[in-house]
């Protein structure tokens, strides 16, 4: 999209049926080209997933090719090589939700894309390719001056923040939010977001390392989780609690959060990243983290005067016109200087390995961004 969406841009900007995209059949019968792409080629460490070739052909109609230039790595990417990711089709698979690049062919049907259109897409897998067909309606315009890093950097994690903070949480001035893993991508979207409202206080958990980097980035209050119970040190700060907890931990966190909303508060439960502990699944984990999981019934709740919210990204397949509208407020408030997703680190296909464990040992401050490495001079092609 340009600096402003154009209608035409925000109507199309919201993912059609997901379906993974993968290889299509070559177009016009020809011979079909070779690529690389990352699969997952079953559940486990992060040797699982490889470097592998693929062929596939033009768009099907009502799709676009898009020439792949940095993907988004998402914490569901990690729990999905673990199988604990439900929205991943079984292995052999190529995972990946985002990722941004240049429209370089256009299907039978396609008005609203140009080739050349530099583009972000959204699907629920397989987007970890040099090469990607997806439908159009699955692609959204890049405004101007945004980075293909940025751009993969975007999607997942700030629709994700934005609808909990907005659409769920009902943000308001002088209001007061607990967000977890407040370095990783969710988080610094979040962080990034509650700065559009006057006057929030925004409390972040995070190891100590990373404290300075979220005080400048917006934090009033970080909090080491690792050595200091933080249920403890938000009340110390705001003895009432806070307005709106965003708990991606799941487990015996989720009931903290509950506890430490005040009257008239909202949980936000998008996740359960407490059954991470390790390279590979973790059955004792699982056991733990299921068997202190939240419950609470609808009577109970009237005692409270409290909100319980779930919410998953993977499941709005078929919300075009809700998850649209979104992006097009994000692109928005880009162009407006107001939100920039914030790189952690950038790595080639080959060490995606190394990328997933940054994340997985929690060593990232902002988003971890994966790229094919187009050789230089295509690369130089295309940026001209």
């Amino acid at each position: 999209m340009s600096a402003e969406p154009a209608p035409a841009a925000a109507a199309a900007a919201a993912p059609a049926p997901e379906q993974a995209p993968g290889p299509a059949p070559p177009a016009g019968g020809g011979e079909a080209a070779e690529h690389r792409a990352l699969v997952l080629t079953g559940f486990g460490g992060y040797e699982k997933v490889k470097v592998q070739a693929r062929r596939g052909g033009g768009p099907r109609p009502g799709e676009v090719s898009v020439r792949v230039r940095a993907c988004g790595l998402n914490f569901a990417d990690l729990m999905a090589r673990q199988g604990l990711y439900d929205r991943l089709p079984p292995p052999p698979v190529c995972p990946g939700m985002e990722c941004a690049g240049t429209v370089r062919a256009l299907g039978d049907g396609v008005r609203d894309r140009q080739v050349g259109d530099k583009v972000m897409v959204l699907a629920r897998s397989g987007l970890w390719q040099e090469v990607v067909n997806v439908p159009a309606s699955q692609t959204f315009l890049m405004p101007e001056g945004m980075s293909f890093e940025e751009a993969a950097a975007l999607l997942v994690n700030y629709i994700t923040a934005y609808m909990i903070l907005f659409d769920f949480g009902n943000l308001r001035p002088n209001q007061s939010v607990l967000i977890h893993m407040a370095a990783g991508g969710v988080g610094t979207a979040a962080i990034q977001l509650c700065k559009t409202v006057e006057n929030v206080t925004i409390f972040g958990t995070a190891s100590a390392s990373k404290h300075d980097s979220l005080k400048e980035s917006g934090v009033a209050y970080p909090i080491d989780y690792r050595t200091m119970d933080y249920a403890e040190e938000v009340r110390k700060i705001s003895p009432k609690g806070v307005d709106i907890v965003l708990d991606p931990l799941g487990g015996s966190d989720t009931s903290k959060a509950f506890n430490l909303l005040k009257p008239m508060g909202k949980l936000i439960t998008y996740g359960v990243a407490n059954l991470l502990t390790g390279q590979k699944k973790n059955l004792m984990a699982m056991a733990k983290t299921w068997w202190n999981q939240f419950s609470i019934n609808a009577l109970q709740l009237l005692h409270h005067n409290k909100a319980v919210c779930g919410y998953h990204l993977g499941y709005m397949d078929e919300e075009f016109e809700l998850v649209g509208g979104v992006v097009a407020k994000l692109v928005n408030l880009y162009s407006q200087g107001k939100i920039k997703p914030k790189i952690d680190s950038v790595w080639p296909f080959d060490q995606v390995a190394d990328a997933m464990r940054q994340m997985q040992e929690k060593k990232n401050v902002g988003k971890v961004i994966l790229v094919p490495e187009a050789p230089k001079e295509e690369s130089k092609k295309e940026e001209n």
